[in-house]
């Protein structure tokens, strides 16, 4: 559960999120099929709109062999609506209407009968929605939905849960109060137009849901539901394998019992910015050495424009990456590492559009340069950048999207499709993310009017900025300041230098042109195509999902990055090096439907190319030859350097449990440094001994190659030659051994780490004996059938804290059992003293199981497992994994699945006696002590052998 909050996003982000707040005026009166939404020619599911008497509108999806169903909720009612008296609200409404209803009393029994068939749920309170959404084995859709629909019809809200949820939401807050982009988000809030909804507090705490006999909570939030959830203002999504007319059937009766109140969604007229005081700067301090630069103009509502997008367009051209765009010039310069583009919030009345920056050291120091530059960008497009050419560009790309739009997993279909049954007609639900109809000159000048010196809120974040004067935000007492800025200055002080570099994008030479499916049918895994002097390379032909797309991976193996902490940071500077260099050139091909990564691991570095394969071989080629000669400059590798030591320093102001945890992973990995190892060697390092790791990088390498989706042989043995010619010509063969994780010692460990956070974090890790499938279908098991009573018992029983979770541990491929717990209240060994009554509880509950139980959850466990296929990197990602660890039988799930239903109860018995109560095998690491001793432990975790195979 969390609140949502508006970002501004690259222009293709932007196109697939745009959203249009617009009134559908339908008049059945019973359940009725209205109009069929209209599709991508490569999607095979069937769609049905109906509206049921109750005016609650609802899209059915039926989607024939899928074995996940899928429903989501969403209400027109956000924080946007809470009371000024009770802030919070409509976010602690999303709590409670978990727990319990007339029909389902229990408050824990819905979440307790989605986990145990293999699914998941959640909600997220956004300003003007609140969306309820979850997924489950298809077979159970039904009495799944049963269940979420009484949430709606029928809530208990029981006074006995009140009190304890009002803690969960508190521990929420309190759990985020140090992290910078709620802090941020605060300060965005208290500079906002005070007239104007966005600047109340949305969260809530203990504070602002006060319950005392003189100010009772529970009336409140009842009279808030009664007054803002009404059918007519809800849009649902059910998503299964079931026939329409049976999933139809399951809604009809189900959900008509929401009572329809007739109210209207609240409308947000306010500007979200006191439009007088513009131009103006807001500077804020952040916590991590993070930097950033944000211009917010407001602007007219983009409801009525979802046909042209006016603003996409403009914001194509603002955030562009290619050569000579303004982040390029940036960047080049030094000044900036990213900039993004896009829409920030529409509330239907008014809108901004957002340009943001993360910027460098210098960049913050110029930063009074950068805002005029923006300025010179902005007054180039206005001048020279409308033009039918770039329009029909923009619309070929959406449209090729469109048409070979792979399906998405079913729980995020939902959540998608019924907040765009808010905003769109219904016929429009499912392409209104791509349409740009036609061109239109007028409308793109009026979003260029608007972005103006007069009409900027200008945003500054870092560390140490504001120290006098400073204003605290309400909650999080974020320092921030507020000043004037002066119109004239934001367009009199650009460097001429750089002003000069500025240009528009060129016409872009990826977009695909041969779009045909190659000849062949799928092959039912990779197969080794060649292997030349050490060089496997691994080719499978799938075209199962109709899409000309393809995925490559290409790994080079070296001992060099694995040597010490120095060569792990060696490694990354210079695949920073890399996509430096790349980023301008290969933008249009991010825009033409092509992605690439270049990513250091433990044993090197990997390239991943995905996308249309028309043009494929053109980035890879590309790719290929910047890592064999990466340039390596003073000023990109000072900036790298700056931002790896910010990123490691930025790890100790981490949440507690994601330091317990990277804790382990840093503990029990071979291969894997300290964060402070790595610190050390980062602010050693120097630009020659950058330059003398790269020339010898790819002296021994240990390749490979997968190549999988839209290809032939023959173009899979010629991107194998580039390889060869580009990266390996010189190299010696040679093997790189896979890490492994070590063994603890046979009793518990404690280790108590220093951490500069309120809260108490404590993950207490529990390693398997061996790495066989049958322990890891054990611990899989276990992990399936503890977790929601252990939510159950240590947040929502103990109230001990809102991150709380038991999970699978497992890394590369060592089984493991994971307790965590994040705690505003609780010390260390009160957790871990409510960790044990739980443990102890809970072993009866296991021995209680039948057949029948101990079945379900096994099917939950391997559903989950073999789930279907959807995308084409799904496969891809698993195929590579495979390679990875040297599975080339390509059926470790499959084996997997096998050992869950071969694990029998008193072998999951004899798991939990072993490695839970008597933690055999047991790491616990908390934080909140005053004994410290992180470096001790490390040292002796370090020096033991690896878990065993099995």
């Amino acid at each position: 559960m969390s609140i949502g909050n508006a970002m501004t996003t690259p222009f293709r982000e932007y196109l697939a999120r745009f959203v249009l707040l617009t009134v559908l005026i339908l008049t059945s009166a019973v359940a009725l099929a209205t109009e069929t939404p209209v599709k991508s020619p490569n999607d095979d599911n069937n769609y049905r709109f109906i509206e049921l008497g109750n005016g609650l509108r609802a899209v059915l999806v039926s989607s024939p062999g899928s074995d996940k169903a899928a429903v989501s909720m969403n209400v027109a009612v956000g924080s946007g609506d809470d009371p000024v008296e009770r802030e919070g609200l409509a976010h602690f409404l999303e709590h409670m209407l978990f727990l319990g209803t007339e029909k389902y009393p229990d408050a824990g029994e819905y979440q307790q009968f989605i986990k145990s068939h293999g699914g998941s749920h959640n909600a997220f309170t956004a300003f003007q929605d609140t969306n309820y959404f979850f997924d489950i084995q298809a077979q159970f859709l039904e009495p799944a939905l049963d269940r979420f629909a009484q949430q709606f019809a029928a809530p208990l809200f029981t006074p006995e849960l009140v009190d304890r949820e009002r803690n969960a939401v508190h521990s929420e807050f309190s759990a985020k109060q140090k992290e910078d982009g709620r802090r941020f988000y605060s300060v965005k809030k208290a500079a906002s137009n005070p007239d104007h909804a966005f600047s109340h507090f949305a969260v809530g705490n203990l504070t602002t849901l006060e319950n005392t006999e003189d100010n009772p909570l529970r009336p409140d939030l009842v009279e808030f539901w009664k007054t803002h959830y009404s059918s007519n203002l809800m849009t649902l999504a059910v998503y299964g394998p079931q026939s329409l007319d049976e999933l139809e059937s399951m809604v009809n009766g189900r959900f008509s019992a929401i009572e329809n109140r007739h109210l209207r969604q609240k409308q947000h007229k306010a500007s979200i910015y006191n439009r007088d005081a513009l131009p103006e700067k807001i500077t804020a301090n952040a916590l991590k050495d993070v930097r950033s630069l944000t211009l917010s103009f407001p602007i007219p509502s983009q409801i009525d424009n979802y046909h042209t997008k006016p603003a996409s367009y403009v914001a194509n051209l603002l955030g562009h990456e290619g050569p000579e765009s303004l982040f390029d010039v940036l960047k080049r310069a030094g000044l900036a590492e990213s900039l993004s583009a896009g829409s920030g919030m529409d509330t239907g009345e008014g809108a901004t559009l957002d340009i943001s920056m993360a910027l460098t050291p210098d960049g913050l120091k110029r930063q009074d340069e950068i805002l005029p530059l923006v300025f010179d960008y902005i007054a180039k497009i206005r001048n020279n950048g409308i033009s039918e050419q770039r329009f029909h560009e923009m619309q070929q790309l959406a449209t090729i999207d469109f048409r070979f739009r792979e399906k998405g997993d079913p729980i995020h279909e939902v959540m998608g499709l019924s907040s765009q049954l808010q905003h769109y007609p219904a016929k429009d639900i499912l392409r209104a993310r791509w349409i740009m109809d036609s061109y239109a000159p007028e409308q793109y000048r009026d979003i260029l009017g608007q972005l103006t010196p007069d009409n900027v809120m200008v945003f500054v974040l870092a560390p140490n900025l504001v120290t006098d004067n400073a204003n605290l935000t309400r909650w999080y007492d974020a320092e921030w300041t507020r000043e004037a800025l002066d119109p004239n200055e934001l367009t009199s002080q650009a460097p001429e230098t750089l002003a000069a570099q500025l240009r528009l994008p060129e016409a872009n030479p990826f977009i695909p042109e041969n779009l045909a499916m190659v000849k062949g049918s799928t092959m039912d895994k990779p197969m080794l195509l060649d292997s030349q002097k050490g060089f496997d390379i691994w080719f499978a032909r799938d075209t199962r999902f109709h899409t000309p797309k393809a995925n490559v991976f290409i790994s080079l193996r070296t001992p060099a990055a694995r040597e010490s902490a120095r060569s792990s940071v060696l490694t990354q500077l210079l695949v920073d090096a890399v996509n430096t260099n790349l980023n301008a050139w290969a933008y249009s091909a991010r825009l033409a439907g092509l992605d690439y990564s270049v990513y250091p691991h433990l044993r090197g570095i990997t390239i991943r190319v995905g996308g249309y394969d028309d043009k494929l071989h053109a980035l890879i080629n590309q790719i290929l030859l910047q890592v064999a000669n990466p340039a390596l400059t003073t000023q990109r590798f000072e900036i790298a350097r700056q931002n790896l030591v910010d990123n490691l320093q930025n790890k100790a102001k981490n949440r507690p449990v994601e330091q317990t945890s990277e804790f382990i992973q840093t503990a029990l990995i071979e291969g894997a440094w300290s964060t402070e190892a790595k610190l050390e060697a980062a602010q050693q390092v120097t630009l020659e001994e950058l330059k003398s790791f790269s020339d010898t990088f790819l002296a021994k390498v240990d390749p490979v190659m997968l190549a999988h989706g839209n290809l032939s042989e023959a173009s899979a043995l010629n991107l194998s030659r580039q390889v060869q010619a580009f990266v390996l010509k010189g190299s010696e063969p040679t093997k790189v051994k896979r890490s492994q994780v070590r063994q603890l010692p046979d009793d518990e460990t404690r280790v108590d780490l220093a951490v500069s956070h309120p809260d108490t974090g404590y993950t207490l890790y529990m390693q398997g004996e061996n790495t066989s499938f049958e322990e890891r279908a054990r611990f899989r098991l276990l992990a399936q059938i503890i977790s929601s009573p252990f939510y159950e018992d240590i947040r929502t029983n103990r109230q001990l804290g809102y991150i709380v979770y038991a999970t699978p541990f497992e890394m590369l491929e060592t089984p493991a059992l994971g307790f965590v717990v994040q705690s505003p209240a609780a010390s260390p060994q009160e957790i871990d003293q409510a960790v044990q009554e739980f443990s102890a509880q809970f072993e009866s509950q296991l021995r209680a199981m039948d057949e029948a139980d101990l079945k379900r959850e096994k099917q939950a466990v391997i559903s989950g497992l073999l789930e279907k296929d959807r995308q084409l990197g799904e496969i891809s990602g698993r195929y590579w994994r495979e390679i990875d660890r040297d599975a080339t039988g390509f059926d470790s799930r499959s084996k997997l699945a096998y050992a869950v239903s071969a694990v029998s109860l008193d072998e999951l018995l004899a798991t939990f006696q072993k490695a839970v109560l008597e933690r055999k095998h047991a790491l616990r690491v908390v934080t909140g002590t005053d004994t410290p001793d992180e470096a001790t432990a490390l040292t002796h975790l370090t020096e033991q052998p690896p878990v065993p195979a099995g």
